[in-house]
């Protein structure tokens, strides 16, 4: 699967398909995303994408929004 934020919502949803991952900016925050969300999503990211999320940026700043994760994921591909 291509990395694209279209693909990550996707990956998202199939884990938690009751948040609105287009415009929500609290995930975390809003206690949209349970930890089990997180770690599947984590898991989903590694499978998919083949990126491993270190445990240092596993804070909610980078899983309040679909984007944040996207960025993060991207920062992390790049220093592969």
């Amino acid at each position: 699967m291509e990395l694209t934020l279209e693909n990550l919502i996707s990956l998202m949803k199939d884990v938690n398909d009751e948040a609105d991952y287009e415009n929500c900016t609290a995930l975390v925050d809003d206690r949209v995303l349970t930890s089990f969300d997180i770690l599947a999503i984590i898991g989903a990211i590694d499978d998919e994408f083949d990126i491993a999320i270190p445990a240092k940026d596993i804070v909610p700043d980078n899983f309040n929004s679909a984007q944040a994760l996207f960025a993060l994921i991207e920062r992390l591909d790049d220093e592969d």
